[in-house]
């Protein structure tokens, strides 16, 4: 099942001047839709011809808002996707999905008793955004964005004739992109979420 799981990763290093020394470790986990990126097969024989350049994605495309509004148990979560245990390792408290890729996964069988539903804004009196929030040690809803500034998105396809004059197509390439996403989930401290107050 793991080849239909994107995870997203994200350390965010703590402030000194706060008394933060520790990092922070976050972790998304969605759902992969088949044409979002390409077969890894491809991927496989790509060649960066000048490793260290860097690039420029061709295409940006739009940024995605996610309410994650579920979080997952570590010490199942193997079965959701075997790349978790290594990815979100130091994230353990902190892995994140959405009610409706649950409902994906839990019709092609995967074990429920990972999940469990965070309060949504609804159930609890008060519950506002974290940088709105004026007490440290009140939940509330924290938001964290990240871009992806270069990923293989889709394969190019050229074309060519032969001497009949049939055309046919073949992979001649890449297309790459650039995408950026706002992740939105409960915490139960604003403690857990203090970059949040300076954007």
């Amino acid at each position: 099942l793991h080849q239909e799981v994107k995870i997203f990763r994200a350390l965010i290093l703590g402030e000194l001047e706060r008394g933060q020394s520790q990092f922070q470790a976050l972790c998304f986990v969605t759902r992969l839709h088949r044409n979002e990126i390409i077969p890894s097969e491809s991927m496989a024989k790509l060649r960066q011809k000048n490793p260290r350049t860097v690039r420029q994605a061709e295409e940006v495309r739009g940024l995605e808002h996610l309410s994650m509004d579920v979080a997952v148990n570590f010490s199942k979560a193997a079965q959701l996707s075997s790349h978790i245990h290594n990815v979100c390792a130091e994230a353990r408290e902190a892995i994140y999905t959405r009610e409706e890729d649950v409902k994906f996964w839990l019709e092609k069988g995967v074990d429920g008793s990972m999940f469990e539903v965070l309060p949504q804004g609804s159930e609890v009196p008060g519950l506002q955004r974290c940088r709105l929030c004026p007490e440290r040690w009140k939940p509330c809803i924290c938001s964290y964005s990240l871009s992806i500034e270069w990923y293989p998105c889709m394969l190019k396809y050229c074309r060519s004739r032969d001497a009949a004059g049939k055309v046919s197509s073949y992979k001649c390439g890449i297309r790459s992109c650039q995408k950026g996403y706002t992740f939105d989930y409960y915490v139960p401290q604003k403690q857990l979420c203090l970059w949040d107050e300076e954007t």
